[in-house]
């Protein structure tokens, strides 16, 4: 069967008109279905439009559907398209069909990627990962450890999330490494990639089959607090489910999860201490049974809909150091070393300094080893300097 797709008039006229309703994209959909076209919309008079609308029809809207409006769009989607972007009608085959299911959808996405929108859209489903931007060496572990299980199962998803810092972008960077699709929804321009930290893995995410960046802001939007909301209610609703990972009571994850929910998605959430700020949000959320605690690997990937994943063929942390280590360090060096990473593996999130205390060994000493092992892919150091182990990397059980 040949899949549905506009004519270009079409798809420029759609284009205009969410710039003009992204806010508001009901309103634009009922001026489409009741013109019979987003193109007719532009030919229809502004007082059979405002009716069309209803009380409380802001004017200031109908007065932006413009001959200008319009030509101003088929400008936009031909340069888009000599970047390698295309505008995604909602009513085309390729438009993510779960987005259609929400009380709001979009009127259009902007779409980049290698991959045809379709393949990226309908292949697999969606599971959303998200939390905070600031998350600790508890989050970021669990992070890590939800994606590979991704990975490992029968039916393999693509992740989406937001490119923020923190949880978001780790969750993107792990599928991309452990080879599965990620979807990057954007809260600006196509045109934009933001934060500027995460620039670069959003080029790779453009640039890898099977994934892809969506945003349904015009290029040159660039990133303010109010465009962040909106652009959650995507996540939420390309998503099958959500997982949480980390957040505060209010929070950007925090609503995407609720409008998950709100969209009568499978939301779970990851349960922390109840005096950790960073875990109040997740669990607020299973208290009020909103959220499923996320628990057993197995169960849970099942109750994704995944099927069990495959165990891991992995070696001891300690057997995998030795390995690694054993020919490149003298016997004296690799002692320390393992002795420094076995500390870091039992004391999840500890200081350099704390590193220097409890295992009596200069600053110098520590900051060499532990260089030494972020380097190769055993450890990171966030901004604070606080040590934690990475739980999945060269096949070693972390």
């Amino acid at each position: 069967m040949e899949e549905k797709e506009f004519s270009f008039e079409e798809r420029v006229a759609r284009c205009a008109l969410n710039s003009i309703f992204g806010f508001e994209p009901r309103k634009g959909k009922m001026l489409i279905d009741a013109a019979g076209g987003a193109f007719e919309v532009f030919s229809t008079p502004k007082d059979e439009l405002s009716q069309i609308l209803g009380a409380g029809c802001r004017m200031q809207f109908l007065d932006r559907i413009t001959e200008q409006t319009f030509d101003a769009a088929a400008m936009e989607l031909e340069m888009l398209g000599k970047d390698g972007c295309r505008f995604i009608c909602l009513g085309e085959d390729c438009y993510p069909q779960l987005l259609t299911e929400c009380q709001d959808p979009p009127l259009g996405l902007y779409y980049k990627g290698v991959s045809p929108p379709g393949e990226v859209f309908t292949k697999r489903e969606g599971i959303a990962v998200v939390g905070t931007r600031s998350p600790s060496a508890y989050g970021k572990e669990w992070c890590r450890r939800i994606v590979d299980s991704f990975s490992r199962c029968p039916r393999k998803p693509v992740v989406v999330s937001g490119l923020a810092l923190g949880i978001d972008g780790l969750a993107h960077k792990t599928a991309l490494e452990e080879g599965l699709p990620t979807i990057a929804v954007m809260a600006t321009g196509i045109d934009r990639l933001y934060p500027p930290a995460n620039r670069g893995l959003g080029e790779s995410i453009a640039a890898t089959p099977g994934c892809g960046l969506i945003t349904d802001y015009p290029p040159g939007t660039d990133a303010i607090r109010i465009n962040f909301l909106r652009r959650n209610r995507i996540i939420a609703g390309i998503a099958g489910s959500t997982v949480l990972i980390e957040s505060k009571i209010k929070g950007g994850g925090m609503m995407t999860a609720r409008l998950a929910s709100s969209y009568g998605r499978d939301v779970y959430a990851l349960p922390g201490r109840l005096d950790d700020p960073m875990s109040q949000g997740c669990n607020l959320l299973i208290r009020e049974t909103l959220a499923v605690p996320v628990g057993d690997m197995g169960i849970f990937m099942n109750d994704l809909g995944l099927g069990k994943p495959a165990t891991a063929c992995a070696q001891d942390f300690r057997e995998g150091l030795e390995s690694f280590y054993g020919d490149r360090l003298s016997p004296e060096e690799l002692q320390e070393t393992l002795r420094t990473a076995l500390k870091i593996k039992s004391s999840r999130g500890i200081s350099l300094d704390e590193l220097c205390r409890c295992l009596k060994v200069p600053f110098s000493g520590i900051s060499r080893i532990t260089t030494m092992l972020q380097c190769d892919g055993f450890i990171e150091i966030d901004l604070l300097q606080h040590c934690s182990i990475v739980p999945v990397q060269r096949g070693i059980a972390r």
